[in-house]
This record gives C-alpha cells, sequence and structure tokens, in this order.
C-alpha cells in the first residue's frame, strides 16, 4: 500500500500507552480514551508516499502527532476515530504529523524540529518546581539549527506554550519548532537535566 502524498503508518505496538507493568500484573493506569497523554506516539511505516521525497523508508520507526491513533466520542457521545484512520492498524498520515524517525537506531528530527530535555529546576523559592520553565538541552537537532551554529547539548530557551512534551526512549523530551528557539544559554555549571520518575 502506498500514499500519493502521506505516510502508511501502524501503532508500534498499539494505539494507547495506558499500562503499566508491576511485577507480573499489568495496571490499567487511564481508561479515557480522549485524554491525549497516553495515546501512543510511536508508529511504523509500512508506506511511503509516492509523489514525495524523503529519507524515511518502510520499516522506520517514526515519532507522530498525538491524534493519529486517538479516538473521541462526538456531540452524541458516540466514539469515533481520528481522521486518520484506515483501519485498526492502518493509519494514513501527512508528512508534517511526523517529527522524527529513528534511522541506525538513532531518532532525526524532520524538518523544522528538534527535542530537548528539560534542566531541574534550581530556584529555591518555588518548591513544586521540577523542571526550569522555558529551558532545555538540545538533544535531537535538525539541520536548520545546526546551520546557525547550534549543537547537541547546548542550553537554549523557547516561546510559551511552544513545546509538545512525549517520551523518546524512557526519556521525557519536548518537541520544539526551529522559529520558537529564543535564545542559546552558556553553561553556568549547575545545570542538570530532568527526567520524571514516570516517563
Amino acid at each position: 500500500m502506498k500514499g500519493i502524498f502521506n505516510f502508511i503508518i501502524k501503532p508500534k505496538e498499539t494505539r494507547y500507552n495506558n499500562t503499566k507493568k508491576i511485577g507480573d500484573k499489568e495496571l490499567i493506569v487511564n481508561t479515557e480514551i480522549s485524554e491525549f497523554q497516553n495515546i501512543s506516539k510511536e508508529g511504523v511505516v509500512i508506506g511511503l508516499p509516492s509523489q514525495l521525497k524523503t529519507d524515511i523508508k518502510v520499516g522506520d520507526e517514526v515519532i507522530i502527532h498525538h491524534n493519529v491513533f486517538r479516538r473521541w466520542y462526538d456531540v452524541r457521545g458516540i466514539e469515533k476515530n481520528s481522521r486518520s484512520w484506515f483501519n485498526e492498524d492502518t493509519y494514513i498520515v501527512s508528512p508534517d504529523q511526523i517529527y522524527a524517525y529513528k534511522k541506525n537506531n538513532k531518532w532525526k528530527p524532520v524538518d523544522n524540529c528538534c527535542f530537548v530535555k528539560p534542566i531541574k529546576a534550581t530556584n529555591t523559592i518555588a518548591v513544586n518546581e521540577k523542571e526550569k520553565p522555558l529551558t532545555g538541552i538540545i538533544k535531537y537537532i535538525n539541520k536548520e539549527l545546526q546551520n546557525i551554529g547550534l549543537k547537541i547539548n547546548d542550553i537554549i530557551g523557547f516561546t510559551p506554550n511552544s513545546e509538545f512534551e512525549f517520551v523518546i526512549d524512557t526519556t521525557q523530551l519536548y518537541k520544539i519548532k526551529t522559529e520558537d528557539i529564543s535564545i542559546k544559554y552558556e553553561y553556568q555549571g549547575n545545570e542538570e537535566e530532568y527526567n520524571p520518575s514516570w516517563a
């Protein structure tokens, strides 16, 4: 199966990541289908667009938008699938819904996306603050950022509400667009990466 302008993708495992293994038991942590936090954002490419040049190949793992595998309820309470749904294991995904792909065991961001890891908060006044706001360490970088001199492990600042949370290989990361990066900080020596226990 091939798309003309779209990718054909299947879930890496399931549509939802709403279970945790505790010992030999499996615990369901969320039964609400419309909550985006527990929707799987990992897929595997099973078909390429025939009219689009891409480095992504059949079999590559991809990080995608949370609405691709999402189910939801309409105004009448009837359960619906996303517009990407073709059948239970096949989804038609537009290129702008793919944020990264895995090649040779390394994640590569697509187009103007990069992924940053949050920094542990050092502010002693805000007790409940776990992360330093609007700041992160570049973990997966795109060519556009490399061309302006940024590199992996640089500390950057980004604009409010521009970050989208993903868990990639058990690490919490934020997807940021190139145009939302506002500053490059110099290391102060006290920066520490933050990864919550649930990731």
